[in-house]
This record gives C-alpha cells, structure tokens and sequence, in this order.
C-alpha cells in the first residue's frame, strides 16, 4: 500500500507545523501550501524542512490552487491557511473575506475539478458563534459572528457543507475553540501576555498593556487539536464536530497564572488601554466537545495550567538565548 499523501494550507503556522509532525509520524508524504513572499517565515517547520516539500500557492488564486492540487495529488486536504487575526478583520474586512471566506471556495472548486476523491479538512472557529446562543456551544447551536473574521469563517463553513452535499465530497469542518501553543503569533493575546510576562521577569519590560481582562475562552494546547483533525477525515462519513476543553478561563486567569509561574503579581505590572477593546466584543465562549469524545475517540492532554506554564517557559528560554 502506498504512502497516503497530504496538502496542508498554512503550512508554516501554529497548527500546520503541528499537523506536519503529526502526518509524518503516521507516514504521510506532506505537501505544504506557501505564498510567495518576499521574506521567508519557515521557522515553525525549519525542523522538518527536509522532510515536507512546499509548493507555491495563494488562496486568492484559483489557477495557483489548481497547481498546488494537480501537483501534490492528494488523499487529504487541511485547509488551515486564512486571515485569523481578529482585529486585523475589522481594519481589512474585504481582505479577510477574500482570504478566509472565499479562499475555501476556491479551493474546493479545485478539488472538484482535480481531486473529489479527496477528503478535506476546513478550519472552522469558535469565533463563529460570537454572541453565543447557548452555553456551552455545539455543533447545532446558532452562530451569530461579531467580527468579519467571525464572518468569513461562517461563510466557508457552510460552503464546505454544501460541497459535501451538492457535489458528495469528502467534505468536514472542525469548529475548533482556542488553541494556542508556544508556535502562536505574538500578536495574539496569549502569547502576548506569556512573552511579556517573561520579558518583566528578565528585566526587559515593565508593563503589559491589554483591553478586555474579562472575557472568557475556552483554550487548549494546539498539539492536541491537530489530532483531532486528522481523526475527522478517518471517519466514514464527514461530520462537523466542536473541538474543544469544554472548560473557560478568563483572559485575566491567563494573566494570573503566567505572572504566577515567574513569581510575579500581574496587578503591579498589567495596565489596561481602551485601544486593544473590540468594537463588537465575544464574551464567552466554552465548547462542548461530547460528540468529538464519542465519536472520534479524542480526548485533550494538555490542561490550562500546564498550557500557560509550557508557553512562558518557552518564551524564557527563547528570551535567555537558551
């Protein structure tokens, strides 16, 4: 039997570089999407650079997409490439709706043409029920976005649906909660906090400046979702499943155990700026992750204490030099 192959969008972010190790272990050949740019952002995968091969592509254009299928010919593909930082969506909304939104589209088209018999992966997110319907959030609970990120991801959701029902592809979503890592961006907010909360401990900053301290999230380790993705294009059937802690922590919570884990009361250093609040904020936002448990097996293993004290230990070493 030969080797399954697999084209992974977003390749060199938080998840992609997670996926990637997790495909290999299992003997998959790994085909990534990248955008040509003009600076290189290949430290998350530099590790396992020999191991994936990159093919150029770009989810705003279709004919570069209908390449990328063509070449890597795959069994599965992830589609975890878009514009996810939230804040960004408000100032580039037609931007974000391109890439996100109908960067999906467009991709599937492409397996349609080229590949429908291959299964794919599309990165759904909590930040689709923004202002959430039901506490917890499953699979059928309404989704009502507050940001155009928020969005552009209902959009491609539902398109995925469609493509599976319309065109009987192989065709799943994952509405993933947050999931973070010491891979995540800086820009976001907990690896904004973990790093600046290690920088204070160094003697290298003095302040933290955030916005909502009391807004609830239900965070888990990267490592563990990229799991569950995988086990969803195993399944006989393609189902959309919640991925998640089923646990919520405030970001203030998140605050307090990382200035916790350096010794440090976050109340002397942690200053609030009205800039960083969203114009439309998401309150609260824990998943239930019943079905996923039951039907795929999955289970998290990282928990939110041992997730905060992974990221600023890494942030440590990676301000020491070490």
């Amino acid at each position: 039997m030969s080797e399954k192959r697999a084209l992974i969008t977003g390749i060199t972010g938080q998840d992609g570089s997670y996926l990637a190790e997790l495909l290999l272990e299992k003997g998959y050949k790994v085909f990534g999407m990248v955008r040509r740019s003009s600076v290189e952002t290949l430290e998350r995968v530099e590790h396992i650079r020999d191991k994936i091969e990159l093919i150029q592509g770009d989810l705003m254009d279709q004919s570069s997409l209908d390449t990328a299928i063509q070449d890597s010919d795959p069994d599965e593909v992830y589609n975890l490439a878009a514009q996810s930082f939230v804040p960004t969506s408000w100032n580039q909304p037609t931007m974000t709706g391109e890439v996100t939104g109908l960067g999906a589209t467009r991709l599937l088209e492409s397996i349609r043409k080229i590949k429908p018999g291959a299964r794919y992966y599309q990165a759904s997110s909590s930040e689709m029920f923004g202002k959430v319907q039901e506490v917890p959030q499953k699979e059928s609970t309404p989704l009502y976005p507050r940001s155009p990120y928020g969005v552009a991801k209902v959009y491609a959701h539902y398109l995925t649906i469609n493509a599976r029902e319309s065109y009987n592809l192989y065709a799943c979503s994952g509405i993933l909660f947050n999931h973070e890592s010491p891979r995540r961006c800086f820009e976001f907010v907990t690896r904004k906090i973990t790093h600046t909360a290690a920088k204070i401990k160094l003697g290298l900053a003095d302040e933290l400046r955030l916005g909502n301290l009391d807004a609830k999230r239900d965070w888990g380790f990267a490592g563990d979702y990229v799991k569950a993705m995988w086990l969803m294009l195993q399944q006989k059937e393609a189902r959309e499943y919640v991925i998640a802690t089923g646990e919520t922590h405030s970001v203030r919570a998140f605050v307090e155990a990382a200035f916790g884990y350096v010794g440090l009361d976050y109340e002397k250093y942690v200053k609030i700026d009205p800039k960083f609040f969203r114009p439309a904020e998401v309150d609260l936002l824990v998943g239930d992750p019943g079905k996923a448990r039951e039907e795929l097996g999955w289970k998290t293993e990282v928990d939110f204490k041992s997730l905060v004290e992974m990221m600023v230990e890494s942030d440590l070493k990676l301000l020491s030099g070490k």
